[in-house]
């Protein structure tokens, strides 16, 4: 019997990164702790050496990374309100051997970064729980342990091609990899192949969707309770709109994904507030998309204004809400702009699918959101995202999230076969012509 590619140093290795906080300050807010991501990275760097890994970067984005276009506002704004923001989240390269040319390089993408919310850390011999286990430290062991096992049938594997590992921050919290892996990109820490550990349920994914975030806001005048329709109740307005965007943009979103997030007012009973703001995710696979559901958020608020004053405008309470609502209602986008991944080389395909024996996403299955993005306009590259579990399935964001480890050994062994296969892609530099120099 083979003895198990994720063994009792990799379950150790897991469970210290589960017991580090890494959530970021856009996940957990001013005044928080600061995440202990310079902690998990420095314990990662050390069990990757005992395979030969070396730190070739460790370090945050730079300020002038904030400045680049496409970066979210709340990325700037919270930048802006703590200078300290960049320094708590720096991002690790991670480099075996000597460094090679791109055409013989394949880079490995994982974040170690997590959504807010502790969970409970434990491993049962079976199952390992805890914020992360799936998205994305699990897969990130996983990895190691692959690597490892490719070296075990290669021991030259590090002089024969290059191997990369991008170990990042700033995934999660709206940031999408603006100060994470884009930096990092944009420094030439890729290769010509670059995987990107995400949970796929073992299938390669060549799609990656971005997101863009609209923001509508009520500015109106308070009143109290006993006086409500002297106000504007932003309240009424911002619920009903959610309702209305909900079921206009849905329909208008089938290669990606409408979130209606969160809407604030107050939190109180005994007054009408009369400013708010509503949030609304939009998720989309190309260029084309995007313009489409940018436009169509315009054409359906205004939509749902004429409603509402259609609606409430005979109601004694709302009757002033009803009438301004236009003239206090605004759309501003805190995210857009942000590029698609819509497919891959058809070279990766074949190594991935016919050399290597991963199974392909469906096509019709639509694609998620992940930092996967930042090499979609690179002609020398090609991007896939590959991973153990499944967003659903193993809770990712959610209450109870866990990873099984039959799950991560056949993560491990997928990616061993990659590198092997990636390898023998590369002996004598026999390329092939379609795959750019």
């Amino acid at each position: 019997m083979n003895a198990p590619l994720v063994g009792h140093a990799d379950h150790a290795l897991l469970l210290d990164l589960l017991r580090l906080p890494t959530a970021g300050p856009l996940e957990t807010g001013a005044g928080a702790p600061e995440p202990e991501l310079w902690a998990a990275q420095r314990r990662y760097a050390e069990a990757a050496a005992a395979h030969g890994f070396t730190v070739a970067h460790h370090a945050p984005a730079r300020p002038e990374d904030i400045e680049a276009d496409g970066v979210p506002l709340a990325v700037r704004e919270a930048a802006a309100a703590d200078s300290g923001f960049l320094d708590c989240q720096p991002n690790l390269v991670l480099r075996l051997g000597t460094a090679h040319p791109r055409r013989r390089t394949v880079m490995f993408n994982v974040h170690l970064d997590t959504v807010s919310g502790r969970e409970p850390v434990g491993f049962d011999g079976r199952r390992f729980t805890g914020r992360g286990a799936v998205d994305a430290k699990g897969p990130a062991v996983g990895l190691l342990a692959g690597i490892r096992a490719a070296l075990a049938r290669r021991p030259d594997l590090g002089r024969e091609i290059g191997v990369v590992i991008q170990a990042v921050a700033g995934e999660e919290g709206g940031a999408l990899g603006t100060i994470g892996t884009r930096p990092l990109v944009e420094q030439g820490w890729y290769g010509r192949l670059n995987v990107f550990c995400e949970p796929t349920g073992l299938r390669y994914l060549p799609r990656a969707s971005a997101a863009m975030t609209a923001s509508v806001r009520v500015d109106g005048d308070d009143a109290v309770d006993d006086r409500a329709e002297h106000g504007h109740n932003a309240t009424v307005l911002l619920g009903y709109l959610a309702q209305h965007l909900g079921l206009a943009l849905s329909p208008l979103a089938a290669e990606g994904r409408v979130c209606v997030a969160g809407l604030t007012t107050g939190p109180l009973h005994n007054r009408v507030y009369g400013r708010g703001e509503l949030l609304l995710n939009l998720s989309y696979t190309s260029g084309e998309t995007a313009r489409r559901l940018e436009a169509a958020a315009g054409d359906a608020l205004r939509a749902g204004l004429t409603e509402f004053r259609a609606r409430f405008g005979g109601v004694r309470e709302l009757a002033r809400t009803a009438r301004d609502a236009t003239a206090i209602t605004r759309l501003h986008w805190r995210k857009r702009g942000l590029p698609a991944l819509s497919g891959t080389a058809p070279w990766a395909g074949r190594l991935l699918g016919e050399a290597a024996g991963i199974d392909r996403w469906p096509d019709e299955e639509a694609p998620f959101t992940c930092d996967a993005i930042w090499l979609a306009d690179r002609a020398d590259a090609a991007a896939v995202v590959y991973g153990p579990g499944s967003l659903e399935g193993n809770h990712a964001h959610a209450r109870g999230e866990f990873i099984d480890l039959a799950e991560l050994e056949s993560f491990a062994a997928g990616i061993a076969r990659i590198l092997l296969a990636f390898r023998d892609t590369c002996r004598g530099d026999t390329l092939s012509e379609e795959q750019p120099q």
